[in-house]
């Protein structure tokens, strides 16, 4: 004789269990301060690393290869484009009033006082932040940081630290690279388009910069590597679900990296302008 299993009884749910609007509100504040808690403590154990052994230089310097030699071409492909757009632009302007000779100074301050650092920051974001979380998710996933610790290595002293030291080395050399590349690309439209000759370009593209301008475009690539490895870093280490986690946790570097990377732009310039006025 056949059993046949009885039907399962499918039970309502329990309005009292049903979160409220105000509980779930609350839920996402504390998920959001746990957040901003974790990336502190993550930022500041990186920072604390340096000054403690072992300091992982071998992994730094591989660091400062993939993210520096990689973003290379990216950024001296994009800055000679973004050289000739600024002096297409601006000549414009300058030619109804006869003073195309300052095109030179307009190109080279805005590349090293802002386009320089933002641009090239953002171009490095999109590269390696994306890249960062992605490789530390990956480790998250497969149980790597877990074997880690079992074995006794601080997951941040061999992964986070060697990624911030390397991007606040590189981003430095990576804006004046593209600073150069686009005053090169500058030159030769205007060149081509104003008739403008080496030397009068030049020259009025360096005589235009003085000491903050140097400052402004020295500091802001370090302040910016800090938030994008950090950044990078930290929503790596948070993956969670799988390899669906580890996508969102790419594009969740990526777009946050860039934001607050913008965020920090702002403030930067205020007070950088207010110092050197």
């Amino acid at each position: 004789m056949r059993f046949v299993p009885a039907a399962r009884v499918r039970t309502m749910p329990d309005p009292s269990e049903t979160p409220s609007p105000l509980s779930a509100v609350g839920n996402v504040l504390k998920r959001q301060v746990s957040g901003v808690q974790e990336y502190t403590l993550l930022t500041v154990q990186a920072v604390v690393n340096l000054f403690t052994p072992p300091v992982y230089w071998s992994d730094t310097l591989e660091q400062m290869d993939s993210i520096g030699v990689g973003s290379l071409l990216i950024v001296v492909v994009a800055f000679l484009s973004i050289g000739g757009v600024l002096v297409l632009q601006t000549a414009a302007q300058f030619q109804r009033f006869g003073e195309t000779a300052e095109t030179g100074d307009a190109v080279s301050l805005a590349l090293v006082r802002e386009l320089g650092p933002v641009i090239a920051a953002l171009l490095v974001a999109g590269r390696n932040a994306s890249g960062i979380a992605s490789e530390i998710g990956s480790m998250v996933v497969t149980e790597q940081i877990d074997a880690m610790r079992a074995l006794g290595t601080d997951p941040t002293r061999k992964l986070v630290t060697p990624r911030v030291v390397a991007m606040v080395l590189v981003m430095p050399l990576l804006v004046a690279v593209a600073d150069f590349v686009g005053l090169v690309g500058g030159f030769v439209v205007a060149h081509f388009t104003l008739r403008l000759g080496a030397v009068q370009f030049w020259t009025r593209a360096v005589n235009a910069l003085d000491f903050g301008d140097l400052v402004q475009g020295s500091v802001k690539p370090l302040i910016f590597g800090f938030v994008i490895s950090t950044i990078a870093c930290h929503k790596g280490l948070r993956v969670t679900g799988g390899t669906e986690g580890v996508g969102r946790a790419t594009t969740s570097a990526v777009v946050n990296s860039s934001v607050w990377m913008l965020i920090v732009d702002l403030f930067l310039a205020k007070i950088l302008l207010f110092i050197f006025k």
